[in-house]
């Protein structure tokens, strides 16, 4: 195959490391039609990949997506390589190790010395430039990033990076492979973790610090960001199924990468798990227990506790903006609630107290100085018609009186420490920001940021289709408050934020 030209299935496929993604590229390859050779210079390893595979196309065929007939075709595509002279005659190499510099380009020098002139060099990295690894290449133009998702078979988004070398006519070539392989691919930009672990960052970050800030157990900012943020999974399950060790080497190139913005600090609370060894799904431990026996923690839920027997009167302002599907539910619990006009825009009164929704400034500074002011903050939903909790921070007795108001509506309540922004807020505020950034500085769109978002992570909304739906004004006003709250820079509004904001737009026209 000549560079530029398209791959077919006579294109022998190389798979150098065989973790996780590795075994994943190298079954999908096969899968795909392509005969694969499979490497790694740790003893065991291959085969323990075989193995996985192995378990992998055995759960398909009994869940009947594919055929027995199938299953044997694919495993007999896939042959371990004892030796990189059995990688002679590859047309594409795809290099799945560690997440190393250095490791990479002596791989990709050894490569050159063993494939043909012709051969394609496409690394898996998740944050390190392309342009880095090909330098010092006799042929830097064949090197591509070509970045895939965990689990690698069922996740549809494919990243394909180029480098300053980089032929164009690859990248049409690594787009064309993508779909036969039935992905869905993005150009991304040769930054800092690309789209999709560059915008992501914040939602591992604030979940760490709002941990760090006690806000709540693991379990339940996992659950509010889980069930209310409707993501996938929360910060914490999720760096416990990429592997604590994973998530912290991305974090670490990416705050190298970026001249040590302090946005993208590792955070002490996960380097000290690494240090312990407590990596998470894969070593039994990490911020859940996974050994046999073990039981997932539940979160802990505020009781509902009407005073005598009678559930506390409920009114909403007459704005009752993002609040208003909440109001609507209520009444279909047959929830009595009327309307006050003298209340404020999404904040609802239930007996006595004054429940608004969380703005980025912490209760107390809202309090401070006025009487008036809420003595419940609410945290943001998704969707407040079908979410199954929320968050909110009070009095003990406040929140009692909002659990029982909305118990009968089928939603769950957990208490958190009055911190800013709470849980689902800030998070959001976080990946807008990000993504907004990453927009300022390359030409990425904001549907190719919120395709990679959707595809790459799961998350039921990209951020920027997320901020248009609430409003880039309130993301900014929130962002604003965290940063005045924390006195540092982490916060700080992207530049294409404040452009959409100012000029009253949203990010998808």
């Amino acid at each position: 195959m000549k560079l530029g030209m398209h791959f077919d299935h006579d294109t022998v496929v190389a798979v150098i490391g065989a973790g996780m993604m590795g075994a994943g590229i190298a079954q999908l390859a096969a899968q795909s039609g392509h005969a694969v050779r499979l490497f790694d210079s740790q003893p065991g390893a291959t085969d323990r990949a075989l193995a996985r595979i192995d378990a992998d196309l055995a759960l398909s065929l009994q869940r009947g997506r594919i055929d027995a007939a199938e299953r044997a075709a694919v495993r007999g595509r896939i042959r371990a390589a004892s030796d990189f002279a059995e990688l002679a005659g590859c047309g594409l190499a795809v290099e799945a190790i560690v997440e190393n510099l250095e490791a990479k380009k002596a791989l990709f020098r050894e490569l050159e010395s063993v494939l043909g002139a012709d051969a394609v060099l496409a690394t898996n990295t998740s944050s390190i430039s392309i342009t880095a690894i090909a330098q010092g290449l006799a042929q830097p133009g064949r090197v591509i990033g070509w970045h895939f998702f965990n689990p690698v078979t069922r996740m549809k988004l494919v990243e394909v990076i180029a480098g300053v070398e980089t032929d164009p006519e690859l990248v049409i070539a690594m787009h064309a492979l993508s779909k036969a392989w039935g992905k869905t691919s993005i150009d991304a930009p040769n930054a800092p973790g690309f789209v999709v672990n560059r915008v992501a960052r914040p939602y591992y970050a604030e979940g760490l610090r709002l941990l760090a800030e006690r806000v709540a157990a693991p379990e339940a900012i996992d659950r509010l960001l889980r069930e209310a943020g409707g993501f996938a999974m929360g910060p914490f399950e999720l760096i416990d199924l990429i592997g604590a060790d994973v998530n912290l080497s991305v974090t670490e190139s990416v705050f190298a990468a970026t001249a040590w913005d302090t946005r993208y600090a590792p955070h002490v609370i996960q380097q000290e798990l690494v240090r312990a060894g407590r990596y998470g799904r894969k070593t039994g431990r990490g911020f859940y227990d996974y050994r046999e026996g073990a039981k997932p923690p539940l979160a802990q839920t505020v009781a509902a506790k009407p005073a005598a027997g009678v559930a506390p009167a409920v009114a909403f302002g007459s704005d009752a903006g993002l609040l208003a599907v909440l109001r609507e539910r209520l009444q279909r619990a047959d929830v009595a609630v009327s309307v006050d006009p003298a209340l404020a825009p999404e904040t609802l009164r239930v007996g006595s107290d004054v429940c608004a929704l969380t703005d980025g400034r912490t209760l107390a500074e809202r309090r401070c100085g006025d009487a008036t002011a809420p003595t419940v903050l609410l945290d943001l939903a998704r969707d407040f018609d079908t979410t199954t909790v929320l968050g909110a921070a009070g009095s003990a007795e406040a929140l009692a009186a909002l659990a029982t108001v909305l118990k009968p509506a089928g939603v769950d309540l957990i208490g958190l420490a009055d911190v800013a922004g709470l849980v689902v807020m800030r998070t959001i505020a976080g990946l807008v920001n990000e993504a907004a950034d990453l927009m300022t500085w390359t030409a990425t769109s904001a549907a190719a940021i919120d395709t990679a978002m959707r595809l790459g992570t799961a998350y039921t909304q990209g951020p920027l289709a997320w901020a248009d739906a609430i409003g880039p004004a309130r993301v900014v006003g929130v962002l604003e408050r965290l940063q005045a709250h924390y006195g540092e820079t982490r916060y700080r509004r992207a530049p294409r934020l404040s452009a959409v904001h100012y000029a009253k737009e949203t990010f998808h026209g």
